[in-house]
């Protein structure tokens, strides 16, 4: 029995994820909703605080920043719908999959690459994905 115990015990560490991987990534897709609560509110000065280092060097200010959302950008600018999906790691970058849906109700699959600063994670690049079966 005890030996039973055991193998079920050892079989929960490797199916479950450690808690320190959960912390992460509920820090990781909090930054990103809080930036596009940020964007809905269009409080460009906060949703640039959540921007990597690099990111806010490229653009130097909030509002260089809000012209590249708004125009580059405009189902995160204004989603309908945000669903947090897996996060992967590509050669020791993460990547958090969103999904989003427009204000046109079209849905859009993007990867938030997230850098760790002493700040707590930043954005530090979206990439529109294809969506399979969409004409995205």
């Amino acid at each position: 029995m005890r030996r039973l115990s055991l193998c079920l015990a050892f079989a929960l560490l490797l199916i479950a994820p450690p808690r320190a991987a959960l912390a992460q990534e509920a820090e990781i897709q909090n930054t990103i909703r809080s930036q596009i609560d940020a964007f809905l509110a269009d409080d460009f000065v906060t949703a640039f605080t959540y921007a990597s280092p690099n990111i806010r060097a490229v653009f130097g200010n909030p509002e260089n920043f809000a012209r590249m959302v708004t125009q580059g950008y405009p189902m995160v600018h204004r989603p309908r719908e945000v669903t947090m999906g897996e996060m992967h790691d590509e050669g020791g970058v993460l990547w958090q999959r969103v999904e989003v849906t427009d204000a046109q109700g079209r849905p859009h699959v993007l990867d938030y690459q997230m850098v760790n600063t002493p700040e707590g994670w930043k954005i530090n690049a979206v990439d529109v994905l294809r969506a399979e079966g969409l004409g995205v």
